[in-house]
């Protein structure tokens, strides 16, 4: 799948990431107690989602399935926040991430450990 997943969408897709295959049904429900969205504007979305090659529809009871795993979302959405926002510089976001808060020690041992993953 090539294809960008807007903001909406990507909460259908979670649900499906979060719970599993499940019905279209189910996924409207989820979605209208905790966006407050309609059915059809959920159906929608859903529909929109299986064009986009990011669901599969299967019977009974349009049972929803995930065709993409979220790592690959989150890969992609990472590289065009990194491209747009921070000259393609992983280090320039990185910085711009830390520099918001104060870090625990257990916290930046983790980073450290995580670029010492990388090395």
């Amino acid at each position: 799948m090539d294809t960008k997943l807007y903001d909406s969408e990507l909460k259908v897709m979670d649900v499906l990431w979060r719970e599993g295959d499940c019905t279209a049904r189910h996924i409207a429900d989820v979605l209208a107690e905790t966006v407050g969205w309609n059915v059809n504007t959920t159906y929608t979305l859903i529909k929109r989602c299986i064009g986009k090659g990011a669901i599969q529809r299967r019977e009974p009871k349009f049972l929803c399935h995930a065709l993409v795993e979220k790592q690959t979302v989150q890969q992609a959405e990472t590289d065009e926040l990194i491209g747009k926002l921070f000259d393609g510089s992983a280090d320039k976001l990185f910085a711009s991430l830390l520099g918001r808060k104060k870090l625990t020690s257990d916290q930046i041992q983790r980073l450290r450990d995580i670029v010492g993953e990388l090395e």
